[in-house]
């Protein structure tokens, strides 16, 4: 059974009885058995209008001649009944707002098939007052059923796409979010276990670098509980601006190469061609992809001699950092998060990133990023 909704269920009940009480009430109400069940008839199907429109319009399309040929006349009035009216203007209001294209013409088709077919047979046929009513019952609520349906399914559309946008964008956000701390936190675990290894091969005999490598550790470890929570802010407000620290760019590559010589990672920094400006998001991916190359060497190779090389290129940015390990650091198709990151980071913006162990230089990575 289907279900119905109160309001259309009290609607219906309110016809009927508007209708029922003009029947009973009308000047000649002769026959009174065929109008009384007619009125019943056309008034309570509307209950189901929603959820079978197309079969209230049948049900109207039928009953309707069929009052006629039994001599009920609801429609023969001058004027008709108002609850008569009433019932057909959203018999097919209702069809048009609720049924599909093909079963909503059907059912137009059929409803005005019924009303000429209530004509009666005796006497002439008054052919405009028939197109008046026929217009006025069924097909301008139709019409204006149809305009409604229309409206609400472009709105519905809308929706649709908005929350596809949304849910992309929130996508996109978690996965950017996933780089940041991925990166922060590999980054700073390595440095803390390699300061943390050599604070307690000198702790016996050398206790002031000791106490040094204690300080770098917890230096390095406030780094990046600050980042982590500037990223987890970020998580739990969706709508309020998460306090942000400055975010590190190529302008901090140099403070990057000191820390990872401090933690014993050989790194020759060049710069080819004229830095310059460059746009926000490419500035902090260019630092994140550098960064992460750097984390995986100490993390796969060891601590051995890497060339970091940044050239600015008239169209291009381009990074490549090469170390003198054994070349089997990372696979080139390796699944690892951080080179799954750096392809992302460089595909954000157009790039292009190649991870490759290369005979007698190690692994290298090199990456290219279009500045247009």
């Amino acid at each position: 059974m289907l279900e119905l909704r109160p309001i259309d269920v009290v609607l219906a009940l309110a016809l009927a009885v508007l209708l029922e009480l003009q029947v009973l009430l009308a000047d000649e109400p002769g026959a009174a058995p065929v109008p009384v069940i007619a009125a019943l008839a056309i008034t309570l199907p509307l209950a189901w209008r929603r959820r079978a429109p197309l079969a209230v319009a049948l049900s109207y399309a039928v009953v309707v001649p069929l009052e006629a040929l039994l001599g009920g006349g609801l429609y023969e009035g001058e004027p008709p009944l108002i609850g008569a009216l009433a019932a057909g203007v959203l018999t097919f209001y209702s069809l048009g707002a609720g049924a599909e294209d093909r079963r909503a013409t059907l059912g137009l088709l059929a409803g005005v098939a019924g009303l000429w077919a209530s004509v009666p047979l005796a006497g002439d046929i008054d052919l405009p007052s028939f197109l008046f009513s026929a217009g006025l019952v069924a097909l301008t609520p139709w019409l204006a059923g149809r305009a409604t349906r229309a409206r609400r399914l472009r709105m519905e559309a809308l929706v649709r796409e908005r929350d596809q946008r949304a849910r992309a964008a929130a996508s996109e956000e978690r996965q950017r979010i996933a780089r940041e701390l991925h990166d922060v936190v590999a980054h700073g675990v390595v440095l803390m276990v390699l300061q943390a290894q050599g604070a307690s091969r000198i702790l016996d005999h050398d206790v002031e670098r000791a106490r040094e490598a204690l300080a770098a550790i917890e230096k390095t470890g406030q780094t990046a509980l600050a980042e982590i929570r500037r990223s987890l802010g970020i998580l739990r407000d969706e709508h309020a601006e998460a306090e942000r620290a400055p975010q590190r760019g190529l302008d901090d590559l140099g403070a990057l190469v000191d820390e990872m010589r401090e933690a014993g990672l050989a790194v020759e920094l060049r710069i080819e061609g004229e830095p310059r400006e460059l746009r926000d998001g490419i500035d902090r991916s260019a630092y994140r992809i550098v960064q992460e190359a750097l984390t995986n060497t100490i993390k796969h190779a060891g601590l051995v001699r890497t060339r970091l090389t940044v050239g600015y290129e008239p169209a291009d940015l381009t990074l490549e950092i090469a170390d003198d390990g054994t070349g089997a650091a990372v696979a080139a198709e390796g699944d690892g998060q951080g080179l799954a990151g750096m392809r992302e980071r460089v595909r954000l913006h157009g790039g292009e990133l190649d991870a490759r162990p290369v005979p007698g230089r190690g692994f290298v990575v090199r990456a290219r990023i279009p500045l247009a």
